[in-house]
């Protein structure tokens, strides 16, 4: 793959990580989470004019 393939992949995922983060915390924040309250969490990833679909699923804890 380019060098300008890997920068742009690697760009695009940490926006993801970095704002997907801000988002859950916020809405823990939010929600008034606790430090033992768990939340169920699925991300999808679609990208146009690939027809494809990545789902991630996982656990996220509240925070203390």
């Amino acid at each position: 793959m380019s060098e300008d393939f890997n920068m742009s992949m690697r760009k695009f995922l940490k926006q993801v990580g970095v704002t997907s983060q801000q988002a859950i915390e916020g809405a823990l924040r939010d929600k008034g989470a606790k430090a033992g309250d768990t939340f169920e969490a699925k991300m999808v990833l679609t990208i146009d004019g690939l027809d494809m679909e990545h789902v991630v699923t996982g656990t996220i804890e509240g925070q203390d």
